[in-house]
């Protein structure tokens, strides 16, 4: 198989990301993963090489030019936060945003775009300082905000809150994006699950590894 267009210029990586230059994840909460971030094509992990997931870290982080897109090569599920915003050309992705980029309530979307859209591969996005981890914490504000924002019921945005904060809450991001990937690999054994974060300091993507 030939190189990708955007490495064919670049000098040749083991694709490891082993190099001394992951960072670790910041927020609350201990993780047994690590970022590696992808500062040149050399760090692209191997088991992204030639797929979309590769296409996805060239365009953003290392800013290569955009290709025509026919159709749709991946999905990618991020958080909701206004925060994050990612340099694709159009056509490239399904893009699903939900608060956390949790999937759980929305698994159809995905089998949709996997059994319609044809995409084998599958971003999944996590971020720091996300507003979804630890948002038991955030029930007075929550319940206050949609009371004097939305216009309910005190009790009924209590219940509402208590019904489904648990769902939505997630610990750390980067592990949980990882258990997410590893769970979706299983339901969807013949598609590319890669977890990823972004951080919303410098805009830039990291691989998820162990």
């Amino acid at each position: 198989m030939s190189r990708p267009w955007y490495l064919r210029e670049s000098s040749p990586g083991d694709g490891s990301a082993d190099t001394g230059k992951a960072r670790a994840p910041s927020g609350p909460g201990r993780t047994s993963h690590r970022l590696a971030p992808v500062p040149t094509s050399a760090e692209v992990l191997q088991r992204y090489r030639g797929t979309a997931v590769e296409d996805l870290l060239a365009y953003h982080n290392l800013g290569h030019p955009f290709r025509s897109h026919a159709q749709a090569e991946m999905l990618i599920a991020m958080c909701m936060d206004h925060r994050k915003m990612l340099r694709i050309p159009e056509n490239f992705a399904f893009i699903l945003r939900t608060g956390g980029g949790n999937l759980r309530r929305f698994e159809f979307k995905l089998s949709y775009a996997i059994a319609i859209g044809g995409v084998r591969a599958v971003c999944l996005i996590a971020h720091n300082h996300c507003g979804m981890v630890e948002l038991s914490r955030r029930r007075d504000d929550f319940v206050r905000g949609l009371v004097e924002n939305g216009g309910w019921d005190r009790r009924d945005a209590e219940v509402h809150f208590d019904a489904s904060a648990p769902e939505f809450e997630i610990g750390d991001p980067v592990s949980f994006v990882a258990q997410e990937a590893q769970r979706l690999s299983r339901r969807y054994p013949k598609v590319l699950i890669a977890p990823l974060h972004y951080d919303v300091g410098d805009g830039t993507l990291s691989q998820v590894v162990e």
